[in-house]
């Protein structure tokens, strides 16, 4: 008998993610016969896992996500370049030959959510300085936005970004007070469950701001709480993870997830 196909997201922690629904539920409403696992690797572990993954001739690919995404790089064939572009991966996948193929689908999913916000030379606030943000970053340097702030623990770092995905800007520590923006995106981990919460004073944005935190665990974050009490557009972390599954997805099983089901999806996701 046939071993099943099957796919399944990495990380440390992982027992939040909130993918194997996701992807369970296309499979499901498709009717392919597959599996997508969760799957707890640490970081001293993740070169194992990939080896071990690499011989197994039903495993269609994973989704990578926190340590992993700019570590994974290493360990795969980076065919489209994704080291000199975004700088990490978060999707890689199995080719019919046996060959890793690491990509990113988190900058689609980021700019996708966005949907018709014109920040053509708007001023936007970036949080963050790994992996989630250079996909954010690269999203961002394609559509023409204005003048670029990082947030980050570490303002050389974030410096560093601004430069490599050619935005003009600032990078400072992370503040008590958000400075102005069009656009606000937490793309730290800060505010997750288990994780330090993100605490910022949003009064400095305009009453057209739009706050877009990546976190989804909780939905309902501290970031986009203070955003909804001054009436602000809010933007929470299904919207990327969605976005970016539905393209990891087609990777993984070779067919376009029904996203005209996304309500359905996203009360399943919520209940």
């Amino acid at each position: 008998m046939t071993e099943k196909l099957y796919a399944e997201v990495i990380g440390d922690p992982i027992a939040h993610s909130k993918s194997p629904i996701i992807h369970g539920f296309w499979l499901d409403a498709l009717g392919i016969d597959a599996d997508y696992r969760k799957t707890h690797v640490t970081a001293a572990a993740l070169a194992d896992f990939v080896r071990d993954r690499r011989d197994d001739p039903v495993w269609r690919g994973c989704n990578v996500t926190v340590p992993h995404k700019i570590a994974a790089l290493d360990l795969i064939e980076d065919r489209g370049d994704v080291r000199g572009s975004i700088g990490a991966i978060n999707t890689i996948v199995r080719a019919d030959n046996g060959a890793l193929i690491g990509t990113n689908t988190d900058a689609a999913g980021f700019y996708a959510a966005l949907g018709d916000t014109n920040l053509a030379g708007a001023p936007v606030t970036v949080i963050g300085s790994g992996g989630a943000a250079r996909a954010v970053l690269f999203a961002l340097s394609r559509i023409a936005v204005g003048p670029v702030t990082i947030l980050a623990r570490s303002p050389l770092k974030g410096a560093a970004l601004l430069a490599l995905f050619g935005l003009k800007g600032d990078a400072l520590p992370i503040p008590a007070v958000a400075p102005p923006a069009a656009l606000l995106v937490n793309a730290t981990t800060l505010g997750m469950v288990g994780q330090p919460p993100l605490d910022l004073d949003l009064g400095a944005l305009p009453d057209d701001a739009v706050v877009y935190d990546i976190v989804y665990a909780p939905l309902e974050t501290p970031l986009l709480k203070a955003a909804r009490k001054r009436d602000l557009a809010t933007i929470d972390g299904l919207e990327m993870l969605v976005g970016q599954a539905a393209v990891a997805f087609e990777l993984f099983f070779d067919a376009a997830p029904p996203r005209d089901r996304d309500d359905e999806l996203r009360a399943l996701l919520t209940s």
